[in-house]
């Protein structure tokens, strides 16, 4: 399995002093424990919050809302002016505040100006504030201390606020990150660790990386070298970890920074820019701990993110470090090993293996040490009176454990790996006296590894660097030869002949290297009798636990035969008396005790969801609803779709007619009838076309004068007019006239200007509209028009191309030409100035097909596949038009019949909406009673389901519709599946679920995406998969061809779709040109100002990226770019051979080429690319470098203050430039809405300081008087008419008089000027405006939006309610809103097009996908000419990677989770159609993208599948033969909160439930107390968010929440640990069970570098033989992990699971349903769980959750969302199972629903 690695970065926020970007925290997991992300709501980018530097923290705004529409409107004004009034004063005072920051507060310690400020002093110090010697008394020490404690206390804070999201989702081979070499060593860094496994485990790590994709390089600093000193042991593993990974792996390896404040580090950031840096928060020592805090502090002031190393899944040990006394200096090991070093270079000239060189050299140096500090410590040790036992050992003493080591290293270098693995376990540990010596041995090996890295003429093979020692080998021949050999000659065991050898030239070598000193022979190797092994500790490792039989319980089932037949004949099967077998659960017990039917069949999920309403409903209120929301849907559709509903009537053989229509032009003979129709419309045309004349004639002389006076005004109208022309000889007539009147405006321009510079974009509208002539018109055109076209051509000094037109060469007045002519070449002027107005390569020919636009030939496929029934693979750029084909196939299913179906499937709720209202504008059909043309289907409602002809939904609730049996028979009226956005296959979270829609359905789909970049490995997928239905069906239609017959009689379904051809066919349909081209900007400020400079795409690449990955297929470039890119490269290379050949004016697609188009450009553009590559190939790599650099924009970098500061400037800037509308998008949810208002308040500012003083004070003494004015009336109309006086009436009438005058002056002075606002009034009428807003009335914060809509600005993110997010929808599509920013919400097919596109921040969600996501919706078709993409202050290597990069591959993910299958046995039990089911289940499990010709991984998912069928069977959710049996109902409608599922299934049965739930006696009401206590252990079950471990030492005072979950009750923890230590068994058993599959050889494989150990030439020892423990079984185990000492005991603790488990295997402990209620990080810290649930239910309060639990207000309102329908869905599984509505469970339950539910309506 592709251990689909999960790295969870918890983003802190920016808090307002410090965070530039985010802190990242991550894991590894498969499954999340929560899966909140499978809900259908908005699919939003998790990103955490906190205040913003520069944002107003604008949480607590209460605004409240008015009913009334006409009474309260002065009121409501009133109180959103006031509210705007308290934004404007909470500025002024945060802005008092960020001058004065108190730094007691850790929230606004000022740490980025600190850091860099004291560290760089300190760097000057050689880093002298992170040295052991702290003296407390130095003042400028302690400075420094208190300032690391403020600074890690910041970090904490920050590290609170995270949230987890997933890093390793899109990787791409441009995109990269660094990993921090000592926090990677931290992470595994274990006392009880052997050596070769900490590579092991190391690599496995890197390895998990490497398999993704993903490119990284890890940094060592030297100066952290030094922190290691005191723990040699890791020091050496440290330096052999660098030279190993620099050596033996293709890993790139930096050593050449000193510290991250070095003035190369903050280079190598600048030109790199990583994706994120793994970092741990904690070291060592608190000393090491600062200088990680340093690092983390460092980086994110340089706006990169961090990856918290300490939050995986890997359980660690805390690091145990000796602290011995070191007496000696490190100065003399340099010289020692230098001098050995040159001394073995002359005794093994030919080099030799690193594991002999280290050896010899390390223990010769150690040993020559040694003897020196005993002969200088000879006088002090007899002064003491110490003890035998901590005397130091002696120099033959020392010589002994010498030569134990190069036995051991002898038997290293011929053993092989599966007999160490064999090794008995030695518990002994060494003693004190010996300790020193093995840590002076390591400092040796540290400083031979460090000298040896110089010696590259020296032929050494470091393949065994990871193998440098075995200690645990080491200690079993000490305990061997101090306790064993001495008994006798029988245990006199005999080395072997190759040991022996190898151990006397080890030995031999080393006795040379000594020179002068003398250390004994080889033989004996004990010359003493010290004890080297402490005795009173255990010796050897037992083994208690008993492993059970291994072997599989049988399940007797066709579909597990089918599908997992082959693996199941090579696993052993229990007998049927096995003691597994015999206590297989039963549920009987707890039924007849509970009355309870655990057995019995629930509701189907879709029925529980809220239905707002149903066309089948009788109920009046209903049917008003109904109306209400169909209005509305009209409404909604209608800023969608400019055409009205089109009426659809069922037709006999849609498809037929439409293929027939398309032949129809070739038909010879027409009936009579067709020849009068034809007539009849020939006259209306001509009737129509007179009319158009008449009134261009009208027209045509104030149009003409419109151009002279303002050519881009005259020339808009004129294109707007040419819209509503049908005739094409009037379209030409006025094309004709807007020629003369461009030309006259040009010439005008050119005599005005003389000999000064001209504006060429006048002779740009002539040279276009003599394209648009030429092209569209060419067959009106006759030789007079002609004429004038050389004419004009030869007047813009055109020659040529006015000869190429004519076909001759003529004679001109060179006078006339001179003055009017254009300085640049015919072709230069097309592609520089033109630019994006070159006209596009389109069809003439019309499709009877589409009405309102000729279709290009890509889109005329996509209907011919809907024509013909078949499936379609749709990839195409945004805007492109490749959703028409939807919405032609839903036509044509309802023309066919009225029980057909399409299913139209899109990734998120808004999405669903928007589709929703395209069908109701577009489609309007009678059907009977009771059916509808469309249906909705989310988490939240649903309508019209089973009894619509569209149904619009998400991926889990179709899943849900797929996989139930009794919706079989809905799901064969499905004709089509649309599926939108279809590359969320390849997501971390909910991708399994596309997955299965797309192998479970049997009708044809259309599958859409503009951003795969392996379309075609996803369709031959797809194709495999209908290869598989159509094997399938022939199966299902012969095997039940009687029940088809019933089934066809009784629903009369399906009928016309059985008459339809069946088509298998996938087509891959694939268009990559977009219909406007895009124009990147990079911005930055300087001082106040913008620099806005324009990016050439081509300045994203590198030499080394050509070289390797070549320049990437979606990398355009632009007419006007191409230019650029051709002038450059001749300016760079001189003597370029080609440069004549490509000059614009030269090439041969241009060359005296009239209209040249974008295909021409699109040719030349590709050249050019080809010619950059062909540079590197001819060695001119340097001129690429200065052409690429030449290119590169040069921005400048600003502080994150600054930038947000100065952002409603940059909105105001690009206003100015009109490049307006634009969304801005950021990633951060309180952003998104601070900086609109910001831009807000901006524009509020500026009225209000440039307005008169005195209009205040008007408005307020108007609104007084209107007040007293309309009270008055009131008074005067409450009476009769009829008895007030005539003067009365009169005064009436002036009133009446007077509050009509004061009201239009209050309206006037109210109205906001022009330059105050963004919007554009003529965009929305009045009464359109008030219908949108009226939306807005019961919304929270309503009044606000309302008045920031008011001045064009909005904001749209998940966290909206959807009526507020809609109102912003359809305002920016009408033209009204022009300023919106948002997270990636609008990233995922909203129609929301805009002129230009802004990424206003950096963030780890801005990867390449959502960049062509997002950048996709810059420039409007029809509209805009061109998109603007601008990047605001986001670095420059970061812009460049999200330019080049290709979007990521779809991989699959992993596709099965224990209640799937237990959902897929339950459907095979339990359809109707038993043969339909079975296909269904056997499609899902045998297709899964992942596993697509990969046999190793199919082989996988099977071993999976037999481990979930093992754990359903002994947990009683299925029998033997496969059937549903207990609670498979309940857990099945929880799947989306596995394993918490299977752990209250558990509860339940126990009865902790029944006894918890007691109600105040005499009633059936629950006390506060037992309701808090169910909470509570809900909470721990479901919803889990775990926070990181340092959030707990952040001592922070909270206002409200207790923000740390508690612990389960007891009873309650000690069921979840009985339930895990069951499924711990079971899991390990199945490990044990499927060893055999594993691939052994791979096994003896280091996964990273592949170094092998097997060693083919071992002959065998008997002292070997006689260490090895033949009781130890290791069957399932790594043999690297054996040599730690573990076993297959060790299995059953699941903790261990991960780092023992047979790689080859590719399960992970995340595939095993556990729920572990401690998380502890790699450093044995517990992650506690967010009391969020909990702390709501007591509290009520959403802010406090924002302000205390570190939740945004968005995330933590659905998260509270998803828990309320939580509970409400086990209770009404409860309700369903339970006969007795008394029970005090199910009560207890059903109030717990309704409380939190209504306290979470008091908050929206």
């Amino acid at each position: 399995m592709e251990k689909s690695l999960r790295f969870i970065a918890a983003l802190a926020k920016k808090s307002r002093s410090v965070m530039d970007s985010a802190e990242d925290r991550f894991k590894k997991v498969i499954h999340n424990d929560a899966n909140e992300n499978a809900s259908d709501d908005d699919m939003e980018s998790h990103c955490s919050d906190s205040e913003k530097i520069g944002f107003i923290p604008t949480k607590k705004h209460k605004e409240s809302g008015s009913a009334n529409d006409s009474d309260d409107e002065d009121e409501t004004s009133d109180k959103a002016e006031a509210a705007v009034m308290q934004m404007l004063k909470k500025e002024e005072d945060r802005e008092k505040e960020a001058k004065d920051p108190d730094y007691s507060n850790a929230y606004s310690v000022s740490a980025i100006e600190e850091v860099t400020q004291q560290a760089s002093q300190t760097e000057v110090k050689d880093f002298r504030v992170l040295q052991h010697e702290r003296d407390s008394q130095s003042p400028e020490i302690r400075k420094h201390l208190e300032f690391l404690k403020k600074l890690r206390l910041h970090i904490w804070e920050s590290l609170s606020r995270a949230q987890y999201v997933s890093l390793l989702k899109d990787f791409v081979e441009s995109e990269f990150f660094v990993i921090d070499g000592d926090s990677l060593l931290l992470m595994f860094l274990d006392e009880k660790t052997q050596y070769l496994n900490f590579f092991y485990q190391v690599e496995c790590f890197l390895q998990d990386f490497t398999e993704k994709g993903a490119k990284y390089v890890i940094v060592f600093f030297k100066d952290a070298e030094q922190m290691y000193f005191p723990y040699p042991h890791f020091l050496f593993l440290r330096t052999a970890l660098i030279e190993h990974l620099r050596h033996n792996t293709g890993t790139t390896v930096h050593t050449e920074f000193s510290n991250c404040l070095s003035f190369k580090w903050d280079i190598f950031l600048k030109k790199s820019y990583p994706y994120f840096i793994i970092v741990s928060d904690i070291g060592l020592t608190s000393l090491q701990t600062d200088y990680l805090s340093i690092l983390i502090t460092h980086s994110l002031s340089k706006k990169i993110n961090v990856v918290l190393a300490s939050g995986q899944e890997y359980d660690i040990l805390r690091v145990y470090g000796y602290h011995v006394q070191s007496v000696y200096k490190h100065r003399s090991f340099f010289k020692k090993v230098r001098q050995t070093v040159c001394l073995l270079k002359q005794l093994w000239p030919e080099g030799s293996d690193i594991r002999r060189v280290v050896c010899v050299l390390a223990w010769a140096v150690g040993l020559k040490i040694y003897s020196n500090l005993l002969e200088n410590a000879d006088t002090s040790v007899r002064a003491k009176t110490a003890t035998q036992r901590s005397k130091p050992l002696s120099l033959e003493e020392a010589a002994d454990l010498c030569r134990m080591q190069c036995l051991t290293v002898a038997f290293l270098l011929h053993m092989p790996l599966s007999q160490r693995a064999q090794i008995r376990i030695m518990k002994s540990c060494w003693t004190k006296q010996v300790l020193p010596l093995i840590k002076m041995q390591q400092l040796c090996t540290h400083f031979a590894l460090t000298q040896l890295n110089d010696t590259n003429d020296w032929k050494l093979d470091l393949t065994y660097l990871p193998d440098l020692n075995d200690d645990s080998l080491l200690r079993n021949l000490a305990y061997y030869y101090e306790a064993e050999y001495t008994e006798g000659l029988e245990s006199k065991k005999e080395l072997g002949k190759e040991v022996e050898n190898e151990y006397q030239h080890l030995w031999d070598t080393l006795t040379k290297l000594a020179v002068k000193y003398s250390f004994g022979d080889a033989f004996p190797i004990r010359k003493t009798s010290q004890l080297f092994l402490e005795q009173q500790q255990t010796l050897f490792r037992g083994y208690k636990e008993e492993i059970p039989n291994i072997g599989l319980i049988s399940v007797k089932s066709d579909l597990v035969e089918d599908y997992a037949g082959d693996v199941l004949k090579n696993l052993p099967v229990l007998e049927s008396n096995d003691p597994a077998v015999t206590s297989l659960v039963k549920y009987k017990e707890f039924d007849e005790l509970r009355h309870w039917h655990s057995g019995r069949p629930l509701t189907e999920e879709y029925e529980r969801v809220r239905c707002n309403a149903d066309a089948k409903s009788k109920d009046p209120e209903e049917r008003r609803q109904i109306q209400k929301l169909q209005t509305f849907r009209h409404f909604y559709g209608s800023t969608l779709e400019d055409s009205t509903s089109k009426l659809i009537v069922q037709q006999e053989d849609v498809s037929r007619n439409a293929n027939a229509a398309v032949k129809k032009t070739q038909k010879p003979h027409k009936s009579k009838a067709e020849r009068i129709a034809e007539e009849n419309n020939r006259r209306l045309k001509t009737k129509e076309e007179k009319k158009e004349q008449e009134q261009w004639k009208a027209l045509c002389i104030p149009t003409e004068k419109e151009i002279k006076a303002n050519m881009t005004v005259g020339i808009n109208k004129m294109e707007k007019f040419l819209k509503t022309l049908k005739s094409k000889s009037v379209k030409f007539s006025v094309e004709m006239t807007a020629l003369s009147a461009c030309l006259a405006v040009w010439k005008e321009h050119c005599r005005e200007q003389g000999d000064k510079p001209k504006d060429l974009s006048k002779a740009v509208q002539v040279m276009r509209r003599i394209h648009i002539l030429l092209e569209k018109y060419q067959d009106l055109l006759e030789k007079p028009h002609l004429q004038k076209l050389t004419r004009y051509l030869r007047l813009l000094g055109f020659e040529n191309l006015a000869c190429s037109l004519s076909g001759q060469t003529g004679e001109s007045n060179d006078q006339n030409v001179s003055k009017y002519a254009i300085e640049e070449g015919p072709a230069r002027f097309q592609l520089q100035y033109m630019d994006y107005y070159l006209l596009r390569e389109e069809r003439n020919d019309p499709d009877p097909r589409v009405q309102h636009f000729i279709p290009d030939t890509w889109q005329r496929e996509l209907l011919d596949a809907v024509d013909n029934n078949e499936s379609a693979v749709i990839v195409a750029p945004t805007s492109s038009g490749k959703t028409y084909a939807s919405y032609y196939c839903m036509e044509k299913v309802l023309k066919t019949s009225n029980d057909g179906v399409v299913v139209y499937v899109a990734p998120t709720k808004a999405l669903v909406n928007q589709v929703v209202g395209t069908i109701y504008s577009r489609f309007t059909k009678k059907l009977p009673d009771g059916l509808v043309v469309c249906g909705v289907f989310t988490r939240d409602y649903r309508n019209d389901v089973m009894n619509c002809q569209i149904l619009v939904t998400v991926p889990q609730c179709l899943e849900i519709l797929m996989l139930s049996p009794r919706c079989q028979k809905w799901t064969k009226q499905i004709q089509y599946v649309i599926f939108d956005e279809v590359h969320c296959l390849g997501g971390e979270i909910g991708a399994e679920v596309w997955e299965h829609l797309l192998v479970t359905i049997r009708c044809p789909f259309l599958a859409l995406s503009a951003t795969v970049s392996n379309p075609e490995h996803l369709t031959e997928w797809l194709q495999s998969v209908k290869r598989y239905w159509q094997h399938a069906e022939k199966t299902i239609e012969g095997s039940s061809a009687n029940s088809e017959k019933n089934f066809t009689r009784k629903c009369k379904v399906k009928s016309k779709v059985q008459e339809q051809k069946k088509s298998y066919r996938v087509r891959l349909v694939l268009y990559e040109e977009r219909y406007n081209d895009l124009e990147k900007y990079v911005c930055s400020l300087k001082g106040s100002d913008f620099i806005i400079e324009h990016f050439h795409p081509c300045a994203a690449l590198t030499v080394n990226h050509i070289e390797t990955y070549g320049i990437p297929s979606d990398l355009s470039l632009s007419p006007r770019e191409s230019i650029q890119l051709y002038d450059t490269m001749v300016k760079v290379w001189q003597k370029w051979q080609r440069a004549q050949e490509l000059d614009p004016e030269e090439f041969v697609s241009f060359k005296n080429k009239v209209v040249i188009k974008k295909a021409d450009v699109r040719k030349y553009e590709q050249e050019l690319k080809k010619e950059l590559s062909k540079w590197i190939e001819l060695g001119q790599r340097q001129k690429v470098n200065e052409l690429l650099e030449h290119l590169k924009p040069k921005p400048v970098d600003c502080s994150e203050q600054e930038k947000w500061k100065h952002f409603a400037n940059f909105v105001d800037k690009l206003h100015e430039m009109d490049k307006l509308p634009a969304i801005f998008f950021i990633f951060n949810v309180d952003s998104v809405e601070c900086a609109a208002k910001n831009v807000f308040l901006n524009l509020l500012r500026k009225q209000r300081s440039e307005q008169d003083p005195n209009t205040e004070r008007e408005k307020e003494r108007l609104r007084d008087e209107l007040r007293k004015v309309t009270k008055t009336l009131i008074k005067l109309n409450s009476r009769d008419t009829k008895k007030l006086s005539s003067s009365k009436m009169e005064s009436m009438v002036c009133l009446s008089t007077t509050k009509q005058q004061l009201e239009k002056r209050l309206k006037k002075l109210t109205a906001i000027p022009s330059m105050y606002t963004y919007t554009d009034p003529k965009a929305v009428d009045e009464d359109t405006l008030r219908k949108i807003f009226h939306r807005l009335r019961f919304e929270r914060r309503g009044y606000l939006q309302q008045m920031m809509a008011l001045r064009g600005i909005g904001y749209h993110h998940a966290s909206m309610a959807a009526k507020e997010r809609q109102v912003v929808e359809m305002l920016f599509r009408l033209g009204y809103i022009k300023v919106v920013t948002a997270t990636s919400t609008l990233a995922l097919g909203i129609n929301m097009p805009c002129k230009s596109v802004v990424f206003a921040e950096d963030s780890v969600f801005l990867d390449a996908l959502n960049y062509r996501q997002m950048s996709g919706r810059a420039g409007r078709r029809g509209q805009d000419m061109i998109g603007n993409v601008f990047f605001y202050d986001i670095p420059l290597p970061k812009v460049e990677r999200l330019i080049k990069s290709n979007v990521p591959q779809l991989k699959g993910q992993f596709p099965l989770t224990v209640s799937l299958i237990l959902r897929l046995m339950l459907l095979a039990a339990k359809a109707d159609d038993k043969a339909d089911a079975k296909a269904k289940a056997l499609s899902v499990l045998k297709h899964s993208l992942m596993a697509f010709r990969k046999e190793r991984y199919a082989e996988i998912l099977k071993i999976y599948f037999m481990f979930s069928l093992q754990f359903l069977i002994k947990e009683g959710y299925l029998d033997q033969e496969g059937n549903p049996i207990g609670f498979a109902g309940l857990v099945t409608h929880l799947y989306y909160h596995e394993p918490s599922n299977f752990v209250l299934v558990s509860f339940l049965v126990k009865g902790l439930f029944h006894k918890l739930c007691q109600p105040i006696k005499g009633s059936t009401v629950f006390s506060e107390d037992v309701l808090e206590k169910l909470v509570l252990i809900l909470a721990n079950l479901f919803g889990r968010k775990y926070l990181p471990a340092c959030s707990m030492k952040y001592k922070r005072s909270f206002c409200q929440s207790k923000v740390f979950l508690e612990d389960l009750p007891e009873d309650f923890a000690d069921a979840v640990n009985e339930y895990n230590a069951k499924v711990e068994e079971n899991f390990a058993h199945f490990l044990l069970t499927t060893a055999k599959l594993a691939d052994i050889e791979q096994e003896y494989r280091l996964p990273l570098s592949k170094t092998d150990f097997t060693s083919k030439n071992w002959h065998g020892s008997e002292l070997a033989s006689y260490l090895m423990d033949n009781t130890k079984s290791v069957s399932a185990i790594s043999p690297f992990a054996c040599l730690s000492g573990v076993v297959d005991n060790d299995l059953f603790h699941g903790e261990i699971i991960n780092k023992a488990v047979l790689r080859s295997l590719g399960i992970n402990v995340t595939n095993c349903p556990l729920l572990y209620l401690n998380k502890y990080d790699n450093q044995g810290r517990k992650r506690p769980l967010n009391a969020y649930a909990l702390d709501f239910y007591k509290h009520g309060c959403l802010i406090a959750l924002t302000t205390d639990n570190w939740l945004t207000e968005g995330d933590a309102y659905y998260a509270l969302k998803d828990f309320s329908l939580l509970i409400k869905s086990i209770g009404t599984s409860l309700s369903e199972l339970c006969d007795d509505p008394n029970d005090n469970v199910l009560l207890a339950f059903q109030q717990l629903g309704e409380i939190y539910e209504e306290k979470l309506k008091c908050v929206t």
